[in-house]
């Protein structure tokens, strides 16, 4: 069985197990499912064979973001921070991968920074003193998302426009209104986008 169709599998059966512990309140399962998708993807890549310059951005990005989905599991500030922090340096990697191979539009930049300011808009009663962390995270996944959409390969565009999005999500249920339903649609589309970038490796 080729490796993308066992890493699909193995992500979509580890997050189910998360989605499932969460609702359940079974720490220890939710920390295998979710450490367990992300650890997969990083497998994907390493099986598709990371031999460039992208495609070591792309393994780093993943690798951080395994971190970050590790420290997201609590809901301490400092988790919250450490989290930050560590996919902020993963956007950074990815935005360094595509870089490499982008031809940007200022166009799509003047429409990322509008959502971005939006989204900033809506979460700014909520942030606190987080404000100056959550304001540095965006302005890195927006130049992210901005080099992605000028790369030529449909799965790099689509994942990190997935990323960016499943974000929203994580902010909403930090910021805005906790809750189930952000994960449940957050993290779906938080997978997808990573298993885009992945595949993007091969």
């Amino acid at each position: 069985m080729p490796a993308e169709w066992v890493a699909i599998g193995s992500v979509a059966a580890l997050l189910a197990v998360h989605l499932t512990a969460e609702a359940r309140g079974a720490p220890a399962l939710r920390a295998l499912g979710k450490v367990g998708a992300s650890a997969a993807l990083v497998a994907l890549a390493l099986a598709l064979g990371v031999e460039g310059a992208f495609e070591r951005g792309i393994l780093a990005g993943l690798v951080l973001s395994v971190l970050g989905d590790a420290l997201l599991l609590s809901r301490r500030r400092l988790a919250f921070l450490g989290g930050l922090v560590a996919f902020l340096l993963a956007h950074v990697a990815y935005a360094a991968a595509f870089a490499r191979v982008t031809h940007p539009s200022l166009a799509l930049a003047l429409v990322v920074l509008a959502a971005t300011g939006t989204a900033l808009r809506w979460l700014w009663a909520g942030l606190g003193d987080l404000r100056i962390p959550v304001v540095a995270y965006c302005a890195v996944i927006s130049a992210m998302l901005w080099l992605a959409l000028g790369v030529e390969r449909p799965a790099v565009r689509a994942g990190a426009l997935l990323f960016y999005l499943s974000d929203l999500l994580v902010a909403r249920d930090r910021f805005v209104k906790p809750g189930m339903s952000n994960r449940v649609v957050g993290l779906p589309l938080y997978y997808a986008g990573q298993l885009l970038l992945a595949l993007a490796v091969g």
